[in-house]
């Protein structure tokens, strides 16, 4: 075979790595508070929360769904420390629990992941009108505002990790000092002129009876969501083993500490026994109108930023796991090519033509934007992304259970074990609420056939990996396995071609370790 060189400095169009040691801790707790966007949650969440339950125990619920989220972050922090991979639950179901499962799990991500990014032009596109409406007298309809945010995104989703890094920092720097400016201003100004810690009594969590609990455990999870990306970034990470596990704790504990004083200092200002009734008349100026003014102005516009800057997050998100798929050859293979500048632009394209489509859609059919794109799309994503943490922390389970590989039995089986308990009873507690977390009534077709759209791609992603074990082995032998599934498919590739695969004689848990399955040989 002839020596084939390629020129130092240059990467080709079908490079399958992403860039490398581009990312420290800053970047990607930047890229992961953006996409957990906490002025979308803060103005956008807490008080439709407050309104639709008619519960006030929404700050202590987002520090017990915390705590539970910091069990889950043990085991898959711990895994971190062994699988790197651009579609991290994707990679940690293969190796916990199987291959053609973890085909089903990446297609669910990607459904769930595409409905958060495509969901937030529903409020993006109102919220954009309606400011400009106000302060530059410029009238559009909403599609126009989505529109034009979407030709921004899809412009910085082609760009270099760190452009985007620094446009995700400075908008996210700014939005995070006003949440905790607004919080502090209506900490100042309690109602009746006394501080109130109620909200925040874990006895609040069941003053309705223990489904209290589950309903304000599913609006708090829905908020976290986002909290789970850093491994996504592993492979663009410098010092990866570092990087990612103090990303993860930092944004968990972040965002609970923001969460649960922006919640608090909402019922702090209106009163514990108003803050459901002011949360129904103000909307988002429940949270604007904690300060006043100027900083009531600034945070208006920057629940704008917060919005686009959760768009162009998850939109990065979704591209990865289109790359790592198309890498390993579980997609077409055009999705796992990189271009000069290290971003599948492929991928990227493919999920900006999905969110056009999307959009334009909802305005020919004149759908209301913030009822259906927003609220049930985003519903929706958090949906999935429920279940692939509770999937996720039973692969946890199972990986380390095969190999212990060093680690402790808090953090490889007690503190993953609790966690798929937990989230586990959740996800369960959101499919018996699904038509409260629609705002529909209980017969309204929405309320079962958005959860089972995730029933149906997985039921695909499952016959899809089945397929791939029985007509083509190489593939379905590094589904999982990263970066190393190019070495391993040029090395099946460059196989004879009269070699024979050994028969298979294991089951749909047949995950091995990282590195088990090799060209022409059956994975474990």
């Amino acid at each position: 075979m002839s020596d084939v060189r390629v020129p130092r400095g240059k990467r080709g169009p079908v490079s399958r790595a992403l860039a490398r040691d581009r990312l420290g801790v800053p970047a990607v707790l930047f890229f992961v508070l953006a996409g957990v966007a906490p002025l979308t949650v803060a103005a956008g969440v807490i008080p439709t929360a407050y309104q639709t339950t008619g519960l006030t125990g929404i700050p202590a619920a987002f520090v017990a769904v915390a705590l539970i989220l910091a069990l889950f972050a043990v085991g898959y922090v711990a895994m971190t420390r062994h699988i790197t991979h651009s579609g991290a639950f994707y990679a940690f179901i293969a190796q916990g629990i199987g291959r053609a499962p973890a085909v089903a799990a990446a297609l669910v991500a990607l459904l769930a992941y595409s409905c958060l990014q495509v969901g937030l032009y529903g409020a993006l596109g109102p919220a954009a009108a309606a400011e400009a409406a106000a302060h530059l007298g410029i009238h559009a309809a909403w599609w126009a505002w989505a529109l034009a945010a979407w030709g921004v995104i899809t412009v910085l989703g082609m760009l270099r990790v760190e452009i985007t890094g620094r446009v995700l920092g400075v908008l996210l720097s700014a939005e995070i000092a006003v949440i905790f400016a607004e919080a502090a201003c209506g900490i100042a100004s309690p109602a009746g002129g006394r501080i109130s810690l109620a909200t925040l009594s874990p006895a609040d969590l069941t003053s309705a009876g223990i489904g209290t609990f589950g309903v304000l455990a599913v609006v708090a999870v829905l908020g976290f969501v986002g909290f789970e990306q850093a491994p996504v970034l592993a492979e663009e990470a410098r010092h990866a083993r570092r990087t990612i596990p103090l990303a993860t704790y930092l944004a968990l504990g972040l965002i609970a500490v923001v969460y649960a004083g922006a919640s608090w200092a909402m019922a702090v200002h209106a009163g514990t026994g108003q803050v459901v009734a002011a949360a129904g008349r103000l909307g988002p100026g429940l949270l604007f109108g904690l300060g006043g003014g100027f900083l009531a102005q600034a945070a208006q516009l920057l629940f704008l930023t917060s919005l686009f800057a959760a768009a162009l997050a998850f939109h990065n998100v979704v591209w990865r796991y289109m790359f790592a798929l198309g890498r390993e050859h579980v997609l077409p293979a055009a999705l796992g090519r990189t271009g000069a500048n290290n971003i599948p632009k492929v991928a990227s394209l493919v999920q900006s033509a999905s969110a056009l489509i999307v959009i334009v859609g909802y305005a020919v059919l004149g759908l209301q934007p913030m009822t259906r794109l927003f609220f049930w799309l985003g519903t929706t994503g958090g949906f999935g992304i429920l279940i692939l943490l509770t999937a996720t922390s039973v692969a946890v389970v199972a990986f380390f259970a095969r190999d212990g590989r060093g680690e402790n039995a808090w953090r490889r089986l007690i503190a993953p074990g609790i966690a798929a308990l937990l989230l586990g009873c959740i996800v369960l507690l959101a499919i018996g609420n699904y038509a409260t977390l629609l705002g529909v009534a209980p017969a309204d077709p929405a309320s079962w056939a958005l959860p089972a759209s995730y029933a149906a791609v997985a039921a695909a992603g499952l016959c899809w990996g089945l397929l791939l074990r029985i007509r083509s082995r190489d593939r379905y032998a590094v589904i999982g396995l990263g970066a190393r599934a190019v070495t391993a498919l040029l090395g099946a590739t460059l196989a004879t071609a009269d070699a024979r695969i050994p028969g298979d004689a294991g089951g749909l848990g047949d995950a091995g370790t990282l590195g088990a399955a090799a060209p022409g040989t059956e994975p474990r």
